[in-house]
């Protein structure tokens, strides 16, 4: 079964790309697998996901050393500062970072291990008080300030849009995005290139690739329904 899940949802990012004149391949496609069990994960890598991305750094750490070293572990869940040095050395990629202090100690735990993080900022693009990220009028300023730290790298924006039942009412916030992403862009900030644009989700990553999204994140329409019964880590 996620097998079939896996692929038919490659096959909508496909089509979605080719809707938009895109190549498939600027399009990363990362399995959600936050509060899915090891086993699931295994199906779904044997069907050819190698990008996974998890909410919480416990479930990275627990899952890193079970799986094949070739995963792509993404953070993209909200990041604590005190959790930082425990996942600093298994991302790929921070998605999350929406404030100077988390990047500075991404920074600071960054230099300790000799390493260079990629990070994308996260944007409350809808400004939904539910919602971690910075606002799009502060956002500049933030990737100006957070620019100078060393042993960051900042590639792009990332976003979660409301909560539709119609994904084309997300377009607008889409296109929001992708602007303040090119804005950004142009303003030729050192250590900043703006290529990486983490939006849209298994309601409308469709309409989130249509738009310029470079990696979508899709849990539900791969793993189904999350089990809000495991314990809270």
């Amino acid at each position: 079964m996620l097998k079939d899940n896996f692929e038919a949802v490659e096959k909508r990012v496909a089509d979605a790309c080719k809707r938009a004149g895109r190549e498939r391949s600027e399009v990363t496609l990362i399995a959600v697998s936050k509060t899915k069990p090891v086993e699931m994960l295994r199906e779904v890598y044997d069907a050819g996901a190698r990008d996974f991305g998890e909410n919480k750094v416990q479930e990275i750490c627990e899952k890193y050393d079970q799986l094949p070293s070739d995963i792509k572990w993404h953070m993209i869940g909200h990041l604590q500062r005190n959790k930082v040095k425990q996942v600093i050395d298994k991302a790929v990629m921070i998605h999350s970072v929406d404030s100077y202090r988390l990047a500075q100690e991404i920074s600071v735990q960054a230099q300790k291990k000799g390493l260079t993080i990629p990070i994308l900022i996260e944007v409350n693009i809808a400004g939904e008080e539910s919602k971690f990220g910075i606002s799009a009028e502060d956002t500049i300023q933030l990737v100006e300030e957070i620019a100078t730290l060393p042993n960051l790298s900042i590639r792009g924006l990332m976003t979660i849009a409301p909560y539709v039942e119609n994904a084309e009412e997300n377009r607008l916030y889409f296109r929001q995005i992708k602007q303040l992403s090119v804005d950004i862009k142009n303003k030729n900030i050192d250590n900043v290139t703006m290529d990486i644009l983490s939006m849209g989700m298994t309601g409308d990553y469709e309409v989130a690739i249509e738009e310029g999204a470079t990696m979508v994140r899709v849990g539900t329409g791969i793993f189904g329904a999350r089990n809000y019964n495991t314990k809270e880590r």
